[in-house]
């Protein structure tokens, strides 16, 4: 069988029908079976729904149409689970949830209950059934999916894939930390609530600072843990999908890095990824902090720690709620264009000023018997600058010895190397 995949596609606009990028693009993603992208944006007409009272970052939409665009590449998987899904709160996500489903593409991770989104979503071929699974790992607690009970129904939402943080400390450390919350009272309410029966007592051996949660450990450090029942919920989904397909890819959507370089990803991230490896799934794709990240091989299994974007219109906004004009001390009579401007901080910071956002990768692989054939890079660079129908969307690179410097040299330590073929992709090898 034969796989693509592209990063995220912030779509805001409908794409002009003779653009260029489909015909450099398209043969690439039309040769898989099955050919994943992350549709980074919500689906509503204009006053069809209401803004959030928090967003993803931006307040993203679009009209469902766009989703034909998209699809025009030839992908016939996607999912829209990542922090953007509630940007116009449940409406939204429901609308978009709808304009998925009419358009008859697959997707995974959003569900009228937690049961609906955590299931694995089947796509037939020729060559095999593949499954997907899509889980997120940012976004705020209200996104998350519920499950039904005998006399409830379940509320809508994602498969989501909770982060635990705390700091580890060492026993002095600690001590201070208990002494400090004592001497403050910053924990006062938490305490009475906590005799009330509301809250289960701190453990002896951690500490709480207001929301701040400390543990005792022999060093002192940040840690970031995937909760042990989303993980464990993810593993049951692959397990079924591997007894019901061919091929079982999980889509990840994470921000988080690991140390000062948004290239690396959290050490949680490679765990899970390994661990879905380890229950059974023979892909797992990453995207969300808008860049490229390593590729990995693991088991046989490709791994994607990020694939960027595949489309970046984050000045195509044409509408915005109220809450994201307050957000940035704007009255809503302002226009969108000063939002946008004094967010950017005069158009200079931002992902639409960042060339890494620009540079991407479409991953094609092909498996014989299960086993991990051949895996090749497509490199593309999406429009910065010029004629704005064109800015935000994918063209094949002009300079795709840059794109292969980038990912090649962040892709060694995994155990990936890469040469640039003369036809313009990248070869990987492990």
């Amino acid at each position: 069988m034969k796989f693509a995949a592209a990063g995220d596609a912030i779509i805001q606009r409908r794409i002009q029908e003779d653009f260029k990028g489909y015909d450099e693009i398209s043969p690439y993603i039309r040769e898989a079976d099955a050919s994943f992208f992350n549709l980074e944006t919500t689906l509503n007409y204009e006053g069809e729904c209401f803004g959030s009272q928090f967003s993803g970052g931006t307040y993203i939409r679009a009209n469902p149409e766009v989703l034909t665009d998209l699809m025009e590449f030839g992908f016939n998987l996607t999912s829209f689970n990542n922090n953007h899904v509630m940007d116009f709160s449940y409406p939204g996500l429901l609308a978009t949830l709808d304009y998925v489903n009419e358009a008859g593409i697959v997707n995974a991770g959003v569900g009228r209950n937690l049961a609906e989104a955590a299931a694995p979503k089947y796509l037939e071929t020729n060559n095999g059934r593949v499954a997907l699974i899509s889980v997120n790992a940012n976004f705020d607690p209200s996104m998350m999916a519920g499950d039904r009970s005998p006399r409830f129904e379940g509320r809508p939402g994602i498969n989501g894939l909770r982060i635990e943080k705390y700091l580890r400390v060492k026993e002095e450390e600690l001590q201070f930390i208990k002494e400090l919350a004592e001497k403050t009272g910053i924990n006062i309410e938490r305490n009475i609530i906590v005799k009330e029966g509301y809250y289960s007592p701190t453990p002896e051996n951690e500490a709480l600072l207001g929301t701040m949660r400390f543990v005792k450990g022999d060093k002192n450090e940040y840690v970031m843990e995937a909760n042990k029942s989303d993980v464990e919920r993810v593993k049951a989904a692959i397990d079924e999908a591997r007894f019901q397909a061919d091929y079982v890819i999980v889509s990840v959507h994470s921000h988080h890095l690991s140390g000062d370089a948004k290239e690396i990803p959290a050490d949680f991230l490679v765990d899970f990824a390994h661990t879905c490896v380890d229950a059974g799934a023979n892909a797992v794709i990453g995207h969300g902090p808008h860049l490229l990240r390593p590729v990995e091989v693991y088991r046989d299994a490709p791994i994607f720690y990020s694939l960027g974007d595949f489309v970046l219109e984050l000045y195509s906004v044409e509408i915005a709620p109220d809450d994201f004009y307050k957000k940035h001390g704007l009255p809503a009579a302002s226009g969108v264009r000063e939002l946008i401007e004094k967010r950017s901080q005069g158009f200079k910071v931002g992902l639409m000023e960042d060339e890494r956002m620009f540079l991407t990768v479409i991953p094609l692989w092909e498996t014989e018997e299960g086993k991990l054939k051949s895996l090749k890079l497509l490199p593309v660079e999406l429009k910065m600058r010029g004629n704005k129908s064109e800015v935000g969307l994918p063209r094949r690179a002009e300079n795709p010895e840059k794109i292969f410097n980038y990912i090649a040299q962040m892709s060694k330590p995994y155990g990936v190397t890469m040469k640039l073929s003369g036809d313009g992709l990248i070869e990987c090898f492990w």
